[in-house]
Order: structure tokens, then sequence, then C-alpha cells
């Protein structure tokens, strides 16, 4: 059994005008790359673990389509919030909706087996690192342009991000003591580029995390291999422009 991570599929099967296209070449055929790639890496038996910006729909209903559509793709898998979900419902009614080889990570953990053991919830930006210096800044022509002011802006994603720390927190928690591979599954990047020991990173080490995945980060201008490990925590970047839409193996349990 492997387990693989592919985050921000950012799909739009039941929306209208929300096509991942609009940003270039780069996501040509976005989903038939997810599709293809996935069909050929991950088995029946292997996890995918998909952190959050699943969709672009706005309501469930619409956000349906594009579940099923994840449903479709081989293997076992386990979803968590992004920033662009905002179809995303309570956690009784997502369970209750969810095609049958989906779950949900939003401030919970789910256990693959009782070895393996995976915490997770969307996190925020944190001002205690950026990466401006390896994004290319394009306009989002998806969305509309925020009329927040920048001191206000500072103040809503510092409340945000401490909210988020917490789910996190309590996420952590219910992980299996007694699992050997910890995995937590976030949107946001909970560390910086320099591996720099953050607040979240200090949280991780307390509960023995293994692997930590999360995207979110797109648009990169540098081909040099992003994060790493620190203290034992390996740090996977898993947005799919970055993996060029391949999914990336983070466990196996072949010798």
């Amino acid at each position: 059994m492997n387990i693989w991570a592919l985050a921000d599929f950012h799909l739009s099967f039941g929306t209208k005008n929300k096509s991942m296209e609009a940003f270039g070449k780069d996501w040509t055929n976005w989903t038939t790359k997810i599709k293809n790639n996935c069909e050929r890496l991950v088995k029946d038996d292997d996890v995918l673990l998909i952190a959050g910006d699943i969709s672009w729909a706005m309501k469930l209903p619409q956000a349906i389509v594009d579940l099923e559509w994840i449903d479709s793709l081989p293997g076992r898998k386990i979803i968590s919030k992004g920033n662009h979900d905002h179809w995303w419902p309570s956690a009784k009614k997502l369970k209750d909706t969810l095609p049958p080889s989906i779950q949900a990570l939003c401030g919970n953990a789910i256990d693959i087996n009782e070895n393996i053991s995976i915490a997770g919830t969307r996190l925020w930006d944190s001002s205690e690192y950026n990466f401006n210096e390896v994004i290319d800044f394009k306009d989002n022509p998806l969305e509309k342009t925020s009329s927040i002011s920048e001191s206000e802006k500072k103040e809503l994603d510092s409340k945000i991000f401490d909210r988020e720390f917490l789910r996190l927190e309590t996420s952590l928690k219910l992980l299996n003591p007694h699992a050997k591979v910890k995995i937590v599954q976030l949107h946001y990047p909970p560390i910086g580029l320099d591996l720099h020991k953050s607040k979240v990173h200090f949280l991780l080490k307390d509960y023995d995390i293994t692997h930590c995945i999360f995207g979110h980060l797109h648009s990169l201008k540098t081909n040099k291999r992003l994060f790493g490990s620190v203290d034992g925590i390996s740090y996977h970047l898993t947005s799919c422009d970055y993996l060029n839409f391949v999914p990336e193996k983070i466990y196996s349990d072949i010798a």
C-alpha cells in the first residue's frame, strides 16, 4: 500500500467559467493530466491525499459532480479544505454526501490502519514567513478583487490563523498515539522556505509527526525543489502545477 499526495485540483465540472486554463498553458487539460497520472500510479489499495482547493463550486450541489469525479479515481481518497472551497458544508452534511471512496479531514483524524494515522485542517497565512521570492504573482481571473485594506487583512489573517492553529491542535490530539507513521494534511504551508522552525513546526514535533503535506502555492518561478526535512518531519509541497500534475509518493509499506 502506498500513500500519494496531490493538491489543488480546482475542479469546475459543475461551475461555469472557472477553468484553470485561464492561468496559462501549464494548466491546459489539467483534469486529464490528473486523471491519467493517478490511474497510472495509484492502485486500488493505495491512499491519495488531496490537500485542499478541491472545487470552484460555491455550494455543495455544484460540487457533487467534482466529488464524483474524484471518487472515480483509483484508491481511497482523503480530502481537506482549501481557501477556495466555499462549498464545504458542516462535517455531518459532508460525511453524509461524500461518495464511498472519499473521507474528509477538518479538525479530526483518520486511521489508515494500525500503523498510519492522519490529522489535518486548512491552516492559513502566517506572519512568520512568506513566499514572495518564489512566486510569479498574477491577477486571479477567476476571483473577485478584495476591497479590504492591508491592515485589515493582516488582522483578519491573524485571527483566522489562530483559530486554525487550535483546530490543528485538536486534530493532533485525535491521532493514534501508537501509529508509526503520523501524517498531517494542511492546505497552507506550515513553515517557510528556509525551514526555520515555526510555531506550527514545534506543535507537529510535539506529536512526533513524520510527514506534513500541503499545497496552496502556485505560479512558482523556480525549478528548485522546495522545502525538505527538519527534526524528523518531512515537508511536502504537493500543489498540482508544482508537481506537474503527478502525485508524489509520501509513504510505502513495501520494503
